[in-house]
């Protein structure tokens, strides 16, 4: 197709943004960018979409969140509210992951993956749990994303909270989806996969030595580390070993690892990511709500360690993860200086792009406007009343962008959705399924709370 009369931003480095421009797609790929009048000319007979003069720009991308929280939109938890991380996970995301079976859980990936898709959301990194369900989840999960036509990395949460017949099913789960990858049923380069573990809090030494062996390699893992203080006080007073020592120790940090979260984490520690390549994901929201702190982002991104943005199971516009973590550092440290427009901008772009393309493939090409780069794009209806050019988009993004201004998703050269009308998924449907199941899944959460 050939999408014409766009104000196009490229995201290269450094950005551009093209007036009057047209993008030709061909297949799955960007094939040509040029103005409109010269494609138009070359390409006569192509199927156009008029872009109306909104901004065609590379979709969003979520560095780590969780699929199977949907159920937990409107619940009201039992008992006393949560005095801190540890209670909140025992009181809430404990007892909702067992409250899942394979309906819910395709359920909960459904209604993600549109919300996704209406948010301008095309690649995600999913970490998931359901210890009721286990064996066979990420191949449901990777059904919607198939039928979805969303770009997605998988994994299962190792933990062993469950008992070890849970730990060694979450282990099995992870090595036969990724084995499954390695031989070639990654939907043409759309689905990926990590091996998951759950944070150290929850996982004893010889789980990391299990999880490490059970690798079938080529793969990295995505864990939870130093959320809340509790995660490294206790990985200290059980092992006598900070978290990201652990981890190191066992190998497991890489230029393939996300370690989600890092609020906690030491200078040593921070010296091991930054050593290893790992990737740090920041959730900015999920930390505020959860009242866990800040991770020294800044310090991060200074050190050039590769920090990226999630998150963490919110909304997919990932535009009001940009707005929160611009606030949330201004207001940690009161200082208005801190977290610059730009220093969001390389997390949710930047390092985004690069962190999907190592995994999906296409190199330093994802995430951009250029020929030879994967199409998955988005038109954002958001018309400007003052100047918008590559100096000042952070700030146009932050203070004026909303997901509501997109009109147009297209993930792989396939549009999923036009004119805010969806085309892989029946919305109204799955509304309605969910709206059929949720009981039972709130109901089995309930009696949880009361066994």
């Amino acid at each position: 197709m050939l999408i014409t009369n766009a104000k196009v931003v490229t995201w290269e480095q450094p950005n551009r943004i093209l007036n009057n421009a047209a993008v030709l797609i061909e297949g799955n790929l960007i094939k040509e960018v040029g103005t409109s009048d010269e494609l138009i000319k070359k390409y006569p007979h192509e199927e156009r979409i008029d872009a109306d003069d909104q901004i065609l720009m590379p979709g969003s991308i979520c560095a780590h969140t969780h699929f199977y929280g949907a159920y937990s939109r409107g619940m009201g938890i039992p008992g006393r509210p949560a005095k801190d991380f540890p209670e909140i996970l025992e009181n809430l995301w404990f007892k909702l992951d067992r409250a899942l079976d394979e309906e819910s859980v395709r359920l909960s990936a459904e209604l993600f993956l549109i919300d996704a898709i209406r948010s301008g959301c095309t690649t995600v990194f999913d970490h998931h749990a359901s210890p009721d369900f286990i064996d066979g989840s990420l191949d449901v999960i990777a059904d919607v994303v198939d039928k979805s036509g969303v770009r997605a990395s998988l994994c299962y949460e190792v933990t062993d909270r469950n008992g070890k017949e849970g730990t060694k099913a979450g282990i099995n789960e992870n090595a036969r989806f990724l084995k499954k990858l390695k031989a070639g049923h990654n939907l043409n380069g759309r689905l990926h996969g990590t091996f998951g573990i759950h944070a150290c809090l929850t996982v004893d030494e010889e789980t990391l030595e299990d999880c490490a062996a059970a690798n079938p390699g080529g793969f990295g893992y995505h864990v939870h580390v130093g959320e809340s203080q509790e995660d490294e006080w206790d990985s200290l007073y059980r092992f006598g070993k900070r978290c990201g020592q652990r981890l190191y120790d066992h190998k497991l940090l890489g230029d393939k690892t996300i370690v989600a979260h890092a609020v906690h984490i030491n200078a040593v520690e921070m010296d091991l990511l930054q050593e290893t390549g790992t990737w740090v994901s920041h959730q900015p929201r999920s930390n505020m709500n959860n009242a866990v702190g800040a991770a020294q982002i800044e310090s991060m991104l200074d050190k050039g360690m590769n920090v990226v943005l999630g998150n963490d199971g919110f909304t997919f516009d990932m535009w009001s993860e940009w707005k929160a973590a611009y606030y949330m550092h201004k207001i940690i440290h009161r200082d208005p200086r801190r977290m610059g427009g730009y220093d969001v901008q390389q997390m949710g772009i930047y390092n985004n792009s690069r962190l999907a393309g190592q995994s999906f493939g296409y190199g330093d090409k994802f995430g951009k406007i250029v020929a030879g780069a994967p199409a998955d794009l988005i038109l954002v209806e958001y018309r400007p009343f003052t100047d918008l050019n590559a100096g000042n988009i952070p700030w146009h993004i932050i203070f004026g962008f909303n997901e509501r201004m997109i009109s147009t998703t297209i993930i792989d050269g396939k549009i999923l959705m036009r004119d805010r009308v969806l085309t892989t998924m029946d919305e109204k449907e799955i509304q309605a399924r969910s709206l059929a199941k949720y009981k039972d899944v709130w109901d089995k959460f309930n009696a949880l709370h009361k066994a």
